[in-house]
């Protein structure tokens, strides 16, 4: 493998820093090995591939790398412990969420110099989304100083189960022109089936957690969770209502998704890995397993209410370092390793764990031949023209956004309107975004 103009420069910075610091006391071997530590959460997939260009870094630089992996559900609380510990890692994940306080509590490193200087870092040709994610200006979110740099753009999109559709003798959706609502929930109904004859439905049209769903869905149908100036809460819109009743109608009323006494037996994850969904969203991080599935799937739009047009949320998960790490040059260099070189990139991307955060890479990518899903353009569409952020987060915290699930479920059951819950919902939401901007301020300075 050819080396990356990143490991070609890593090795000249490490030679010229070696011989300033070798006296520092920085965390290395008697010989001058530095050593850095860095901590990501996910599977095993991702664990095994971090591992792989971790360990080409290595080689390439001369600078060693504990790696400490935990799940995803582990992940902030051991990170949480470990800076209250005050073992914070050189190297981590950081959520968007989690910028504000991290940068003004002095956890991360301000990385923009190291990042406007890099030879490696074309802003023309990393997704803006991403960079702007970690930006932070002490009062806004989303411009200013660059605390991390993106580890992926992760475009949430719709999947569809194309075998199902084959046996059903339901036409292939075209990924360029989106159902409606009403079309969508008219095949649904089609796919949801009692395939065995026993009286029992066991297959169903669709199956989404009303969590990580729910934001299509109002977004197209022209509704949000704030006002444009981030003050004040408008899910009690008639929109907003609107979406959320209709994705509550599509379990209760219309029983095209599994109810939710059955998928406690099995959720409809298991559910979608086992052939008996249609629709079902796809990550860019659920590629590697999904490639594996025993039945075809690929992507199209989301279904578009009443603006006419998709919508969906873009993930994103930063790789940050640590404003107390004893080598800082060489932290940066790591982070920057894994989310601009091309062949730290290369690597990760064919490990089908995310989309390129290169923009030209990420093109070929999109158009290789006999690629799994085939229409991979859908993740890139997301992040060119239809994707947005999660309402939280780029405020102070998401306390206020998480309300709005924390008594859902009765809408969801049927006892109670959506309209009706979004009223409820919406004072309590606002005075909870209230404490989080007033808290923002104060972390701030009073910005």
């Amino acid at each position: 493998m050819k080396k990356s103009r990143f490991i070609q420069a890593g090795a000249v910075l490490l030679t010229a820093s070696l011989a300033l610091t070798a006296c520092s006391g920085g965390s290395g071997d008697d010989d001058g090995t530095k050593k850095l530590t860095f901590m990501f959460r996910g599977g095993e997939d991702e664990k095994k591939a971090y591992e792989e260009v971790v360990a080409t870094y290595e080689e390439a630089t001369g600078v060693e790398v504990d790696i400490i992996v935990t799940t995803a559900d582990e992940y902030s609380t051991k990170l949480k412990a470990a800076i209250t510990g005050r073992q914070v890692p050189d190297v981590f994940y950081i959520a968007p969420g989690e910028v504000q306080g991290f940068a003004n509590s002095g956890v991360v490193m301000d990385i923009t110099e190291h990042v406007e200087k890099s030879e490696i870092v074309d802003f023309n040709n990393i997704w803006q989304y991403g960079v702007d994610s970690y930006r932070y200006d002490g009062s806004v979110q989303g411009q200013g100083a660059i605390y991390a740099m993106p580890k992926d753009v992760g475009p949430f999109a719709m999947g569809y189960n194309k075998t199902m559709f084959e046996e059903a003798g339901i036409p292939i959706p075209d990924p360029d022109e989106p159902y409606t609502f009403e079309e969508w929930l008219d095949v649904a109904k089609k796919l949801t089936k009692d395939t065995d004859g026993d009286g029992e439905l066991d297959q169903w049209g669709t199956g989404l957690n009303i969590n990580w769903s729910l934001q299509a869905f109002v977004w197209s149908n022209g509704g949000d969770w704030l006002s444009e100036d981030g003050k004040t809460v408008t899910v009690d819109t008639p929109e907003f209502a609107e979406a959320l009743q209709f994705m509550a109608d599509v379990e209760q009323k219309h029983k095209v998704t599994p109810s939710t006494a059955q998928a406690q037996t099995l959720d409809t994850y298991q559910r979608w890995m086992k052939g008996e969904i249609g629709f079902f969203p796809v990550g860019p991080w659920d590629v590697s397993t999904y490639n594996e599935l025993d039945f075809d799937y690929d992507l199209i739009p989301y279904p578009v209410g009443k603006t006419g047009e998709p919508a969906t949320w873009i993930g994103t998960l930063g790789i940050a370092a640590s404003a107390t790490t004893k080598h800082p040059e060489e932290a940066v260099d790591l982070l920057l390793y894994l989310t601009a070189d091309p062949t730290g990139q290369k690597a990760l991307v064919d490990a089908n764990i995310q989309i390129p955060n290169l923009i030209d890479m990420a093109a070929e990518w999109a158009a290789e031949e006999n690629a799994e899903p085939a229409n991979r353009q859908e993740f890139l569409d997301i992040v060119l023209e239809y994707g947005r952020a999660l309402p939280a987060n780029r405020t102070y915290n998401g306390e206020w956004y998480d309300e709005l699930f924390t008594n859902i479920q009765p809408v969801i059951d049927g006892k109670k309107t959506a309209a009706e819950y979004v009223k409820e919902a919406q004072p309590k939401m606002q005075a909870l975004l209230d404490q989080a901007n007033a808290d923002a301020a104060l972390a701030g300075g009073g910005n």
